[in-house]
């Protein structure tokens, strides 16, 4: 027959004032009173569960401003019930060189401590002592007599304490409030999505349409390839016209004639007759001004005029 012990952990109780410790194994760590704030009252309710959704409520005039978590155990009629703050807690651990993977449990001091006969010393300014049932942190000073504190016979309650991580960043309202926000966001973000799939859809439909109609290629880059062989042919008769018109429009003397106009393998010809050898000026510069650029030439007492389209 076999017997499964719970592992047992050292104790330490955790101060703002207590010196660093350096640490190579799990504890359980035991809050002071000065790391939460305690009450301990009766309420016509049967379950924790209960007790805890009014928690808020019941510490509303007692804490300073501040984020808070709660808790609550029982304790024959009563409750002892707890307000604290992640975040103090989080941080006195951090400076107290106590790592997250040290920790076995967290208990508050009033669980764990709660019948401690006469009071003991945390350290050399500070006792705690049990009036009324409650832990209470007090000046030594104050006390008669304290003795040292010894937490080696302490066996641990079922009384965990919780604590969120980053429970202490925000507030619960403030978490409803950007819950909200990013419901909306996320409505929007649906709704300008529905807008513009179908959009798209009306796009497409149309595109096809187009494209039918004109009996246009399946795809873009096929039509742009087609696009620009037009661009270029357009740009080509353009330059043509214009060229054949600035030919057309030359004034000439009344011995000068065109005899020809022709046009092969993108070169424009024209044939005049009448223009003498270095009396072609007049007609070059005309053409020079039209920005036109041509390549001229005599055969057989012709004056010949070649344009590149």
């Amino acid at each position: 027959m076999f017997t499964k012990f719970k592992k047992q952990y050292k104790s330490i109780f955790l101060d703002p004032s207590s010196q660093p410790f350096y640490l190579n194994e799990k504890v359980n760590i035991i809050l002071s009173p000065s790391l939460y704030w305690v009450k301990k009252i009766y309420l016509p309710v049967k379950y924790v569960r209960d007790v805890k959704k009014l928690l808020p409520s019941l510490f509303e005039d007692t804490l300073p401003e501040g984020n808070y978590s709660y808790d609550a155990y029982k304790s024959g009629e009563e409750f002892f019930i707890f307000a604290y703050q992640d975040k103090l807690i989080l941080d006195t651990l951090t400076k107290k060189k106590i790592a997250p993977s040290n920790i076995a449990n967290v208990y508050f001091a009033q669980s764990e401590l709660g019948n401690l006969q006469g009071a003991v010393k945390i350290n050399t300014l500070q006792s705690i002592y049990v009036k009324d049932e409650i832990l209470l942190l007090v000046p030594s000073a104050w006390l008669q007599e304290s003795a040292d504190l010894d937490l080696s016979k302490i066996k641990p309650s079922k009384h965990r304490v919780t604590l969120a991580q980053f429970g202490h960043i925000v507030d619960s309202k403030s978490l409803q409030k950007i819950a909200v926000i990013m419901v909306v966001i996320l409505l929007l973000i649906a709704t300008e999505y529905f807008i513009t799939s179908k959009k798209l859809a009306q796009i497409t439909e149309s595109k096809e349409t187009l494209f039918a109609k004109y009996d246009l290629k399946s795809t873009m880059i096929q039509n742009r390839s087609i696009l620009k062989k037009y661009d270029s042919i357009h740009t080509k008769q353009m330059k043509l016209r214009q060229s054949i018109s600035y030919i057309l429009a030359l004034k000439l003397n009344p011995s000068q004639q065109l005899l020809k106009l022709s046009y092969k393998n993108n070169i424009l010809e024209a044939e005049f007759s009448g223009v003498l050898k270095g009396k072609e000026s007049r007609i070059s510069e005309i053409l020079k001004t039209k920005k036109v650029d041509f390549k001229s030439s005599f055969k057989d007492e012709f004056w010949h005029v070649e344009i590149s389209i």
